[in-house]
């Protein structure tokens, strides 16, 4: 279980325009490191750890395993972790409440793709879904982190055009008892913009080269930053380039 304090020091750390920076980690190794640099919390990828599983992202990983990770990390570091539980590997809700408790998880992630059809999940099923985690949590137990995937499934078509539909989800998601809610993919500035003015609660975004950098989020009100594989991602690339030298 996750240390006494750790639940609601998570949540106090979603701050409009003072936004929770998590470089998000695969293994014991990444997450000490990031916490011994001094990030008050610690987040996982779901698509690094599968990565390092020898899984595809997207639920391909038996869930057994994931977990499994995660609580490897919970008990390396004396911060809160919060887990990538991707849209919950088809558990009910108050056994990824359980299995993320007894993985000592401080919060969690929960997006709203269907991976059994790479769709959307539709709004009304997925509010239901998030209303029983919270349920299940209690009010001040796992800190939810709400996944908007419209503008992930719909990379092709302008970010303005999915605005609303992303609001909405996003405000739905809130009351339901999500303590956060994720655009990810979502980088346009003015987007970010009117997205963070009508949403009722914290907005994480994803730090990626097409997203402004740090300090305009923050300008933008953004309460936390995520970085999803993109550490993973540069470390084995860096890792190739080092093989790469010793192999000449």
């Amino acid at each position: 279980m996750a240390p006494d304090g750790h639940h609601r020091l998570l949540r106090s750390l979603h701050v409009s325009g003072t936004p929770l920076v998590l470089p998000n980690a695969w293994d014991v190794v990444s997450a000490r490191a990031v916490a011994e640099a001094g990030f008050p919390a610690v987040a996982t990828s779901s698509s690094a750890v599968a990565d390092v599983l020898g899984y595809e992202d997207g639920e391909r990983a038996p869930a057994d395993e994931m977990l499994a990770a995660a609580a490897r990390i919970a008990r390396a570091v004396d911060v809160p972790l919060t887990v990538d539980a991707e849209a919950g590997y088809r558990m009910e809700p108050a056994e990824l409440v359980d299995r993320l408790g007894a993985a000592g998880a401080s919060g969690c992630n929960v997006e709203d793709t269907d991976h059994a059809t790479g769709a959307v999940t539709g709004a009304d099923e997925h509010t239901a879904k998030l209303a029983a985690i919270r349920a299940a949590a209690g009010p001040d137990g796992l800190v939810v982190n709400a996944r908007v995937d419209v503008f992930l499934r719909n990379r092709s078509r302008p970010q303005a055009d999915l605005l609303d539909e992303g609001v909405a989800r996003a405000n739905a998601y809130l009351a339901a008892g999500a303590d956060c809610v994720y655009p990810i993919f979502l980088a346009d500035d003015a987007v970010i913009g009117r997205f963070v003015e009508a949403v009722d609660g914290p907005v994480n975004i994803l730090a990626t080269p097409a997203a402004p950098p740090n300090d305009r989020l923050a300008e933008l009100g953004v309460a936390r930053i995520s970085y999803g594989s993109g550490l993973h991602s540069l470390t084995m690339a860096r890792f190739a380039e080092l093989l790469a030298s010793i192999a000449r």
